[in-house]
């Protein structure tokens, strides 16, 4: 008997620089000539035809690696949201099936070794003594024995099956879609999940487990701060209503706020004339705060205040400073169309002695200085425990680029702020020493101040927000905003040594679910889907000992899963807090001013002491926004009251329901 002939293996079709180099092969005969009578010119052609072919095979790669990330972005966005595992910043997918694995009872070793003590239960031998995950309700016996063995059946967990011919690159690429769990709270996908087999005893157990998570009881002790409203020292540096003032410190001192935040406009004390302070209306706040024994977080206030039809304050920068910007328009920020905004001085003039002879960092030090100088006792005495040092509008760390002053509304992308000639100037000679002089410009695709990411050519899907030219704009761009802080925290330090200091960071949220995250990158943060922009900054607030401080958000953002903007203000807040928790930083928050409802408060306690976090880790304090005073009854002062003793711990979260 012949034995069988054994099949003949298929050659596999070559890919990618495999098929163009067997293509340009192809092209050329035995003896090494081109195939053809036109010879040398044929083989010319092939050869930059080839070259070409491996370009576009370079670019398809780097594509689809892009688009590989964004879903593995959103997967592990979703395991840490809605499955509390705790994933790394910049887990990968070992990090992701080690979690999964941990998850459904198994070890895995720090070298990947991964084994089961015991034998996993016999699913259907043991229905009496079915366990299920913490996040689900557990099922009574009798409510097993009422379903159909077909419910059964479904309620086994599915096998994954995986063919042992992918690799480890097909592996990465395998996508799990993702089921929306909060609408579906009991899941209907089988009898046994039917409200005809829910009892009374899961129901109470959902009950129980509510209770639980709202008890904040003997967690870590968060120090609440109340900011002061903005007008409570007018324009020419005098306390507004002294009365008044004391009768809401009162109020606080009664809910046992830990401190007051102040702000110090520079528009104010230096308003008429350079190096001419004036203080006295702070001195004046500082004594009343002092009788109630309440600490004081100073903020360095070096921006513009009101310039919005919702304000009922202004509070310019100093009369000097603007009759200075008749003269040289280019010290404020600009943008492409030329249009000015006095917000806050461009970064430009940070070492160009514009200002009457001096530098921008030497005026925002003399500042610092001559306050260190006048309310030296009460350093001395420890009232003062922190200063928070403006570094752009809004005392935040950011590009003016969505001022409402310029038209901008939510959700647009804003507007780059780099068209002043000094921030030019330093373009200009970014792009000469990278050997491309033709950079020094700003993308004349990216849209206006309303515009969407999908309208624009440079933040649409692969736009050129990420081609050579956009990389390095978005670098300069981010690296100037990097040293402006740089530059002014070192100059802080000098002034206010041994003493806590603070910035702040924004909340950029809107668009974050886009590859190109263009809010982000018009503010100054070069945060796309491929790249983290807030572990650079974080990196200079860690050479200057900081602390961040992030706006947390309640329930006020609406569906925003739906939300035609892509906000995502949770998966935000879960880069920015654990990437600065990851570098070392102390991290503090503020809450927005519309959020005052009792749900959005519980979440920002989630956010300012995570219980799942091992590593405990938590808000170092926590200021508390008010649209106004507290003696006005627009706040309910036993919700004020119920959230001041969850973040210290005292309280269980239902107790004052």
């Amino acid at each position: 008997m012949e034995p069988h002939p054994q099949p003949q293996s298929q050659p596999r079709r070559p890919r990618g620089f495999a098929a163009t180099a067997a293509a340009a092969a192809a092209a050329v005969s035995p003896t090494g000539t081109p195939s053809g009578s036109a010879g040398g010119t044929t083989a010319s052609s092939s050869s930059g035809k080839g070259k070409r072919e491996r370009e576009k095979e370079k670019e398809r790669t780097k594509l689809r690696e892009r688009h590989r990330r964004a879903i593995t972005s959103r997967m592990l966005a979703g395991l840490r949201q809605y499955g509390n595992f705790p994933l790394p910043a910049r887990a990968d997918m070992n990090d992701v099936l080690a979690a999964l694995a941990r998850e459904a009872g198994w070890t895995v070793e720090p070298d990947g070794t991964t084994y089961r003590h015991s034998p996993p239960p016999q699913h259907q031998q043991n229905l009496g003594a079915y366990s299920v995950r913490s996040g689900e309700s557990p099922l009574s016996a009798t409510s097993l024995k009422n379903c159909s063995v077909n419910a059964t059946l479904d309620c086994q967990p599915p096998v994954v099956r995986i063919d042992d011919s992918l690799s480890p690159a097909s592996l990465d690429s395998v996508v799990i879609p993702e089921r929306d769990t909060r609408s579906e709270k009991y899941p209907s996908a089988s009898p046994i999940n039917s409200v005809e087999c829910l009892e009374a005893d899961q129901l109470i157990h959902d009950v129980h487990s509510t209770e639980h998570e709202n008890d904040f009881t003997g967690t870590q002790y968060v120090p609440v701060y109340v900011k002061l409203s903005t007008g409570v020292i007018n324009n020419f540096c005098q306390l507004a209503d002294p009365d008044g003032v004391r009768q809401e410190l009162s109020h606080m001192s009664s809910l046992n706020v830990d401190g007051v935040i102040v702000d110090c406009w520079w528009g104010i004390v230096e308003c008429w004339n350079p190096q001419k302070y004036e203080w006295s209306g702070y001195r004046e706040l500082f004594n009343n705060i002092r009788e109630f024994k309440m600490k004081i977080q100073v903020v360095m206030a070096f921006h513009e205040y009101g310039r919005t039809d919702s304000a009922d304050v202004l509070i310019p920068l100093p009369n000097w400073i603007l009759e200075i910007g008749k003269a040289n328009q280019d010290i404020f920020f600009t943008d492409r169309e030329g249009r000015r905004t006095t917000e806050y001085l461009s970064w430009g003039i940070d070492k160009e002695r514009v200002l009457n002879g001096r530098t921008g960092v030497e005026v925002y030090f003399d500042f610092m200085r001559s306050f260190r100088t006048e309310f030296d006792d009460l350093f001395a005495e420890g009232l003062i425990s922190a200063v928070e040092i403006g570094l752009g509008p809004s005392g935040e760390l950011r590009y003016p680029s969505f001022s409402e002053r310029m038209g901008w509304r939510y959700p647009g992308i804003g507007e780059f702020q780099c068209y002043d000639k000094y921030l030019q100037q330093h373009l200009r000679k970014a792009a000469k020493l990278r050997g491309h002089s033709f950079w020094a410009r700003g993308p004349d695709n990216a849209g206006h101040y309303n515009s969407r990411p999908h309208e624009t050519g440079f933040f649409c899907e692969r736009g050129d927000y990420d081609s050579y030219y956009g990389r390095f704009f978005l670098h300069w761009y981010a690296q100037s905003l990097m040293d402006h802080a740089d530059n002014v925290l070192s100059l802080a330090n000098l002034a206010f040594e041994e003493t806590q200091i603070i910035i702040k960071i924004p909340a950029i949220y809107w668009w974050y679910k886009t590859s190109s995250h263009a809010a982000e990158l018009t503010a100054g943060y070069y945060n796309p889907t491929n790249q983290d922009g807030y572990s650079t900054v974080f990196e200079v607030l860690k050479k200057h000992s900081v602390t961040m401080k992030f706006v947390c958000y309640g329930l006020q953002i609406c569906s925003y899963e739906n939300d035609e903007a892509f906000a995502d203000p949770e998966g935000l807040s879960w880069q920015v807090l654990n990437s600065a928790w990851d570098r070392g930083l102390s991290v503090a928050g503020e809450n927005t001013l519309s959020c005052y409802d009792r749900d959005g408060c519980l979440r920002i306690i989630e956010t300012a002491k995570p219980r799942n976090d091992p590593d405990r880790r938590h808000f170092s304090f926590f200021v508390y926004q008010q649209p106004s005073p507290l003696v006005q009854g627009v706040i309910c002062l036993p919700d004020l009251d119920y959230f001041i003793k969850c973040m210290h711990g005292d309280i269980t979260g239902d107790l004052v329901r």
